[in-house]
């Protein structure tokens, strides 16, 4: 539901931004800064994407968590879709996703809502039956006794 109020409630803030910016600037300075944001924005999309990939780089590599420029590169393409979105609302809200306070506190806003809010549910689909406590689920295979038994080098067998 809070997903249909956003498409319903943005075209309708874009609208009334674009009537009282055009009255008060005109058609043509209006449009003339759509298009400037779009380009401008896409400007700081490529550098901070390109940061945020050299940092998933380096975290890999040096075997730290890629979580933190996975979600930061996450939310880099948000801000890009949304200055690539005509409209004052979508690039005001795509330009301030670009800078990194900003993605700090939705971040962490966001893993707030996160942890509040998630359920572990446990269900077992696969099994109707109730479980009887001595039985063990399993795979077998049966070895054609004419065969010569071979062993695997895991560890978890001894050589004979």
């Amino acid at each position: 539901m809070p997903l249909l109020i956003l498409f319903i409630a943005i075209p309708i803030i874009e609208i009334g931004l674009f009537i009282k910016v055009g009255g008060w600037l005109g058609l043509w300075p209006t449009l003339l800064i759509v298009v400037l944001t779009a380009l401008i924005g896409t400007y700081l999309l490529r550098l901070q994407g390109m940061a945020a990939l050299a940092r998933l780089q380096n975290n890999l590599q040096t075997g730290q968590s890629p979580m933190d420029p996975i979600v930061n590169g996450a939310l880099i393409l948000v801000a890009g879709m949304l200055l690539l979105t005509p409209g004052f609302f979508t690039d005001s809200m795509g330009l301030l996703l670009l800078i990194p306070p900003v993605r700090a506190i939705v971040i962490k806003w966001g893993a707030a809502r996160f942890v509040n809010s998630s359920t572990v549910v446990f269900t077992n689909a696969t099994n109707t039956r109730p479980r009887d406590t001595d039985a063990v689920e399993g795979d077998f295979v049966v070895l054609d006794e004419d065969e010569p038994e071979t062993r695997g080098n895991s560890g978890w067998t001894k050589p004979d």
